[in-house]
This record gives C-alpha cells, structure tokens and sequence, in this order.
C-alpha cells in the first residue's frame, strides 16, 4: 500500500471526514489486486480508433411529457403546467425550460416511443439494453463501457477505457456506474466518486465498484485545490521510476502503476484547468445529493468531455433524482434547466472541437412518468413509454423518431426498444452487435438479441 498524505479536512457533503490522501496500489476487488486485474484485462487486445460514449441516465425516470413530448391539447389533468417552445427544427417543439437546446436542436435527435421499460428504480437497463431480471436470469449482463473495455482496450496504457462518474447514493441501483457482469471485474469502470454514502452503506453489488481511489472522495470544488496533490504525484513517479522492484515488476504490475502514478486522469478531472468561461458555461455543479439520489452536478458532463479528450472510450454519469410522485411541476422547473445548461454545453463544445463525429451522447431514465396528474401534483411510474435523446457519434440528428398517442401514454407509430438504442450505439463505436463474447461458463453470449441499428439515425 502507497500513501500520499495531507491534511485533514472537515466534514464534505456525504457527511463523512475524509483526508486529502490517495493510497496507491491497494485496489482489491474480490481477491484480485490491481496488476491482476489489468492481467485479466489484456485477453482483449487493443483497438485503433477512438471512438466514444458519453452515457448521462437520468435516475428515477424523466417526465417525458414535460420535457421532449408535451400535448398542450391534452385534458388538465394531463398536459401538466409546463409550455412548450418552438426549436431550431420545424415542428420540433420542446419544453420551455429547455431554451438553450432548443436553439440547437439541430444537433440532437429525440426517440419519443421507446418502449420496452422495466418496473425497477435502477439505472441497470440504461447500462446494458435488458431489464434487471432478464440481466440476472442470464448470469448478469454486462454493461456497455464494460464490453468496449474487452472489445477495445485502452487507447493509452495509463488511462482507463472505462470511467464511472456516478457516486454511491441512497438508492445503490441508481448508482450503478455499469456492472461488468459475466466479463468479471477486470473490465469494471475506474470509479473516481465511489466513497461511502451518508447513511455509511455500501449497497453496491461489488462487481460495479471498479478501480477506485480509495478512501477518498473527488469533490470538483476541491480539485481546484489539487495542485500540490499532483506535484506530489510527481515525486511518487519518479520514485516508481527509479525503484529496483517496479524495475522487475511484470508489465501488467508496470501498468498498474501508470494508471495510479498517471496525472493525466486526476487533470482530467481537475476543472481549474478549463477555461473559466468555458466552465461558467457548463455551469458549477456541487454533489449535494438529492434525497436518495444522484446530485444535480454540471461539472460532470465538463468532466466527461475531458476524460474523453484524454483517450477515455465510455463515460457514464448520474444526473438528478428525477421520481417525482409529487412536485413535479415545481422541481422540474428547477431541474430540467440544469440539465438543459449542462447538455447544451456538452454537445456545443464537443461540435465546437470536431469530436461530434465520434463521440455520441446518450441521455434517457428507466421509465417515464403517469400521463395523469396526481392529486400530490405528481405523476408516477409509467413503463409503457419513454424516451431517449441522442447526440454527435455521425448520426443524423435535428429530427424526432416515433410518436405517442394524444395524452402520451403508449407508442402511437415507430416503437424502438433500448437494444435497437443499444445497436446504434455499438455501430457508432464500429463494433457489430452480433459480437459474441463468453460468459462465466464460456459459452458464446451475444452482445444483443436485437441487433438492428436505428436506420433513421445511420
């Protein structure tokens, strides 16, 4: 075990002490260190390109009829209290809460019937195109980060293929940064934000833990604060260099050891770095959590297109606690602009840096939300539909696929499931969906059962 000290610190927001410190080199995951890991890791061989997913789930499931499928036409006790505006697309109107994308709408393309949903509060299906029970019926599906991670490889030996940006919350499923399931746990995301929550449970199921910085929770106000961390980092490299046992370590301890000793994810991380009108642009997010669920941090989606730039392969991160059984006039109008700021901001600046070809955004929930209005001014859970909404990856965004009857409740024309959203999403990395890869017991599973790509977004 390798420690970098510093001071101690009060009290942050998970309501935990925590030190500035990072230990180095400790990272056991069901008996497996991390050289054994990176060991495991190398059967997959590495790929050429960079191409890249910045997966954003929104936890608790998003209303879609007050978001990208309003019906002002709708009964009262429907439409709900929101407006909508009219988009830089003809026809393609959106919630009034959403401004900036609706002046780049151009940019985004929105499925409005996707069907298929589970009944659970999990962010499982988002991750992996099946519901929570088909998942564990078939030894546990992997996510896609995790996939890509076998298939692909690193792009860099010092940097992960896979990073999960959602920290441990009340509700752990709505945590889950994207299990690697039946691939096992040499292919789980590095997970800079996995420190205990407040209640002091860990919940997770391990194999969604990753490689982690342990004992230590990245908080984005206090990576402007890192400087003398990473000067620290520094040392601790050259040291690595100039150790006669990392001399004679194999390549998989050797590589271990240029993730940890590595500056290049911790700058990725570290916001101070950025443009200070750029980030006010994204705007400055916190990791208050709301209630039991994901916090409302912008700085996220900036984090993402960082680490992507960095040689990252997939991204995912938790945005909001969006079940609102009750409220969901008054906090949505709260919520939805903030995603609105950070969305339009991340996919601006990834059209802004020419990456909008090979980096595609995926932002969707569980589930979507009752058409009718609670006597709580709520809606609850509604399965039947939802909807997803996508950006750069090549795809011919600036339209709208599919279409719900007049209150929004099922799929009117055009329905698409998440593994159709799924195959789409393989054929932008260039991956085939009917990929095989085994599972615990070596037997061939597919990557999907349905392997068709979305042909009005190819």
């Amino acid at each position: 075990m390798l420690t970098l000290g510093g001071q101690a610190h009060g009290s942050f927001c998970d309501g935990m002490r925590r030190r500035d410190f990072l230990k180095l080199g400790g990272l056991a995951l069901g008996g497996l260190s991390l050289p054994q890991l990176l060991r495991a890791e190398s059967q997959a061989g590495v790929g050429k390109s960079h191409k890249a997913i910045i997966m954003v789930f929104l936890a608790g499931g998003p209303p879609h009829q007050d978001m990208f499928d309003l019906k002002p036409d709708a009964p009262s006790g429907i439409r709900g209290d929101f407006k909508p505006i009219a988009t830089n697309v003809p026809g393609f109107d959106i919630c009034e809460h959403m401004p900036r994308m609706a002046k780049m709408m151009d940019k985004f393309a929105v499925i409005r019937s996707l069907v298929g949903s589970g009944p659970d509060h999990s962010a499982g299906q988002c991750l992996t195109g099946y519901t929570d029970l088909v998942s564990r019926v078939q030894g546990g599906r992997p996510s896609l980060g995790s996939i890509v991670a076998k298939l692909e490889g690193p792009i860099h030996s010092d940097i992960p293929p896979f990073v999960g940006l959602s920290p441990r919350v009340g509700h752990p499923p709505w945590a889950n940064p994207g299990d690697p399931g039946y691939l096992g746990l040499a292919y789980a995301p590095f997970a800079p934000f996995r420190a205990e929550g407040s209640d002091g449970k860990k919940g997770d199921n391990p194999d969604s833990v990753g490689l982690k910085l342990d004992e230590s929770v990245i908080i984005p106000d206090r990576l402007a604060g890192r400087r003398s961390l990473l000067g620290q980092l520094d040392q601790f490299r050259r040291g690595l260099e100039q150790s006669p046992a990392i001399q004679g370590a194999d390549s998989f301890t050797t590589r271990a050891f240029d993730i940890l000793g590595s500056r290049k994810v911790f700058e990725a991380l570290d916001l101070s770095k950025e443009d200070p009108r750029l980030r006010a642009r994204y705007g400055i997010g916190d990791m208050k959590q709301e209630f039991d669920g994901p916090p409302c941090c912008m700085d996220h989606f900036l984090m993402a297109r960082r680490l992507v730039e960095a040689g990252v392969r997939v991204v995912t991160l938790a945005f909001g606690r969006w079940d609102t059984h009750s409220d969901n006039f008054s906090t949505n109008a709260e919520r939805i602009p903030k995603l609105d700021m950070g969305l339009s901001a991340l996919v601006e600046d990834l059209h802004n840096r020419g990456m909008d070809k090979d980096v595609s955004v995926v932002v969707w929930g569980e589930f979507g939300r009752t058409p009718q209005i609670n006597a709580q001014a709520g809606r609850d859970h509604w399965p039947p539909v939802n909807f997803v909404a996508l950006a750069g990856g090549g795809m011919r965004t600036g339209q709208v696929i599919g279409s719900t009857d007049k209150h929004a409740a099922f799929a009117k024309d055009r329905p698409v499931t998440y593994p159709s959203v799924f195959s789409t999403l393989y054929h932008n990395l260039g991956i085939e969906p009917s990929t095989a890869v085994p599972d615990r017991g070596g037997r061939p599973m597919f990557l999907l059962d349905d392997r068709e790509p979305i042909q009005e977004l190819i």
